[in-house]
């Protein structure tokens, strides 16, 4: 009798490690997602992107805003203007297309405007757009 009692406490303890597993797998997945860690980076607020002059018109140019990139277009019309250059879809890095002016995200063929807005493709919501200055011949983008 007591080795089927050894046997049933040791299957009880057995089922109930596998238990307390499958809970624990499933639940600090839930709580990493619900409580992220806290970014140890600062926000940036502002950078020089580029040299006036190598950003000729209808042209645009990555360039890195703190750990991420940022896009420095140059319009047809001269006009400087700059954006987060993270597809708000899935994260990857946009460019800008001179042949049809627009800003394009190659992952899933998503189009943005000159102003930031979706004009095609999955992205849910526009680019943040950056503020523009130009001090000389620096261009200086920052958040606000």
């Amino acid at each position: 009798m007591s080795s089927a009692f050894n046997r049933r406490r040791f299957l009880d303890a057995i089922l109930g490690a596998g238990f307390i597993s499958t809970i624990a797998a499933v639940a600090y997945p839930v709580w990493r997602y619900l409580i992220p860690p806290v970014s140890g980076e600062p926000a940036t607020q502002s950078v020089v992107a580029a040299q006036a002059s190598q950003v000729k018109p209808n042209s645009g140019l990555v360039f890195k805003f703190g750990s991420k990139p940022g896009l420095l277009v140059r319009t047809p019309d001269g006009e400087l203007q700059a954006f987060n250059a993270v597809c708000t879809h899935l994260d990857c890095t946009v460019q800008y297309k001179p042949d049809t002016s627009q800003i394009w995200c190659a992952c899933h063929n998503g189009t943005y405007d000159l102003q930031g807005n979706v004009v095609s493709g999955p992205p849910p919501r526009p680019l943040e757009r950056l503020v523009v200055n130009q001090r000389g011949d620096e261009v200086v983008v920052s958040r606000t």
